[in-house]
């Protein structure tokens, strides 16, 4: 195992552990062990920085055909995206001056990890002539700044749906330390505009990295086809917030529905449908 995999596989357990305080203290309602998981998740994020710096680090020492930034594969990516969902939610928790996101959104970084550490080859290998360009960053910092902004939305969505639930109740215990309802609606708005902003700008620069290996801006591989879905998808719920004034409930589950097609972009097209994007799959 390398400094970089033992740095990440024990980061996935801080994340956790950030995770489990913030909910004790969601609970308990216990601010004190709230800051605790507020530091705890700080660690965590610089020994996530830690480690995607080694490996980028450590791609140049395997050989001259193999030092790139660490985003070629679904181990790389996923950890990346660990680290976007950490800065995102602590920035959004520094914001809103409220801790309770973490609960969901801690465990969402977690998770991440945790899936990255069944790839089956964690090893370093040289780049496919295909992503031998410097559109690789570009596209793959623009997508996963978008996908963690969805994925804190999806969090947020479901603490709306809880709070909005636990309002009309006489006693709002369960979610007393959650936001009204009326700011969650407006931080998912926030969150999937910025993500979709992102998101379009990852498929706009997938496009012309597509034109320099492929000689075609679009193939419509089923990626790209399901980041085109996404991307309506998350179209769709901001033209009927702006146009049609949807709030509340409608908006949360659009958000929710979203995020489920974000995963299927990610997981289950790599697994299920296999395109010119086959190179993400974990087995490579």
């Amino acid at each position: 195992m390398t400094y970089n995999s033992l740095i990440l596989s024990i980061v996935t357990f801080v994340y956790g552990f950030a995770g489990a305080l913030y909910l004790f203290a969601w609970i308990f309602r216990k601010e004190a062990v709230a800051k605790a998981a507020t530091w705890v998740t700080m660690i965590a994020l610089a020994g996530n920085t830690a480690g995607i710096v080694l490996r980028w680090i450590e791609s140049y020492t395997v050989g001259s055909e193999t030092g790139h930034a660490p985003f070629s594969n679904m181990y790389e990516s996923l950890v990346f995206f660990a680290w976007t969902i950490a800065i995102l939610f602590l920035v959004v928790e520094k914001r809103y001056k409220n801790r309770t996101i973490g609960a969901l959104a801690a465990p969402l970084a977690c998770l991440a990890l945790a899936y990255a550490s069944f790839s089956p080859d964690k090893s370093i290998q040289p780049l496919i002539p295909a992503l031998k360009s410097n559109w690789l960053i570009a596209h793959v910092i623009t997508c996963f700044l978008g996908y963690a902004a969805f994925a804190v939305a999806f969090a947020v969505s479901l603490l709306y749906l809880a709070k909005s639930k636990d309002e009309k109740r006489v006693d709002q215990a369960a979610t007393v330390r959650v936001p009204p309802s009326a700011i969650l609606d407006e931080l998912t708005h926030q969150l999937v505009t910025f993500g979709f902003l992102f998101l379009t700008a990852g498929i706009i620069t997938g496009a012309v990295w597509a034109k320099q290996a492929w000689t075609r801006y679009w193939s419509w591989d089923p990626k790209e086809t399901w980041s085109l879905i996404t991307w309506f998808i998350y179209a769709a719920l901001l033209h009927l917030r702006m146009m049609r004034g949807w709030r509340g409930n409608r908006i949360a589950i659009l958000s929710i529905i979203g995020f489920l097609a974000v995963l299927f972009t990610y997981f289950g097209v790599n697994y299920w449908l296999a395109g010119l994007h086959s190179y993400g799959t974990p087995s490579q």
